[in-house]
């Protein structure tokens, strides 16, 4: 993969990071991890902490020699999402950009999100060759990183939906807390399908495309199935060996409840659908993916079960 230098992933101290950094390091591909702060790694990992990472870093120096950069430090959650931090990502990812380029990187790989495409459709699915319309500051600043980045090297996109598994944090980590309390939760009547997508999952195509010929390209990704939300809790309860304990409540009334107290978020993602037409990823790349749905829930579960909260 990295015959010619190491493979620099910056912000590996994250939950996709972190993962993608112990795989790699465990094939033996030269590994450079760059993070905000000082962090433990696998031996052989070469970490260096950058303190901030934004414009101002040292990037020439951290991309020295690099043969390949997976940029996942653009924030999954941004404490204030609006466009002055949107600027700051994108002039980042110039930066970025510019950097390797000079270093003669020969490609980046950018995590994106399903969000730079736009809101929930329950219509039709989204295809990579749809054009974004992100609604959101999130979604805004995803698509933007990836039009800065494109002043760069060869640059390979990856959208994901939700992304869950061991370690997972953010909606995901507060829907178990809740099944695993037993809560009674209002969404029995909800209709929908979501796409997400298991870590393992998103880590075997996120190698694949970094292995791929030469092809500067977006790609869309989940997992195979695509449950409504009644039916991902009522599995996550089996797992926790819970019951779902579900009740009826009318959709848009249920909706407009949370609008009211600030969690437009969490109304489309329990509500509305999201699905992905993941097909030219299949067939392009030769990915599948080889965790099921339950399997994948099955072993964010164990790790769950055995955390402290």
């Amino acid at each position: 993969m990295s015959s010619h230098g190491p493979v620099v992933i910056l912000g590996a101290a994250g939950f996709i990071g972190r993962a993608l950094t112990a795989r790699l390091a465990a094939k033996g591909v030269p590994v450079r991890a760059i993070t905000r702060r000082e962090e433990m790694f696998a031996v052989g990992v070469d970490a260096r902490a950058a303190g901030s990472l934004g414009p101002e870093t040292p990037w020439n120096a951290l991309l020295a020699d690099a043969a390949i950069v997976v940029h996942l430090a653009s924030r999954a959650h941004a404490p204030a999402a609006n466009e002055a931090w949107i600027e700051r990502e994108t002039e980042t990812a110039r930066t970025i950009a510019h950097a390797a380029r000079a270093a003669g990187v020969r490609r980046i790989l950018f995590m994106s999100s399903i969000k730079a495409m736009g809101d929930a459709t329950s219509v039709s699915p989204f295809r990579s060759d749809q054009a974004p319309r992100p609604v959101d500051a999130y979604g805004r600043a995803k698509l933007a990183i990836e039009a800065a980045l494109r002043a760069g090297p060869e640059l390979v996109v990856l959208r994901p939906p939700l992304v869950y598994g061991p370690g997972v944090k953010g909606n995901f980590a507060v829907l178990l807390r809740l099944v695993r309390r037993g809560l009674p939760l209002p969404l029995a009547g909800i209709e929908n399908h979501r796409a997400l997508i298991f870590l393992e999952n998103l880590l075997d195509v996120t190698e694949t495309a970094l292995e791929a010929g030469s092809s500067p390209e977006t790609y869309l990704m989940r997992d195979d199935e695509e449950p409504s939300t009644p039916d991902l809790i009522e599995r996550v309860a089996r797992q926790m060996g819970r019951p779902a304990r579900l009740f009826r409540c009318s959709p848009p009334l249920l909706e407009r409840g949370l609008r009211l107290v600030g969690k437009a978020d969490a109304a489309r993602a329990l509500l509305q659908s999201l699905r992905i037409d993941d097909g030219k990823t299949r067939v392009r790349l030769g990915w599948r993916p080889h965790t099921s749905l339950d399997e994948g829930l099955a072993a964010t579960c164990r790790w769950f079960n055995g955390t402290a909260r």
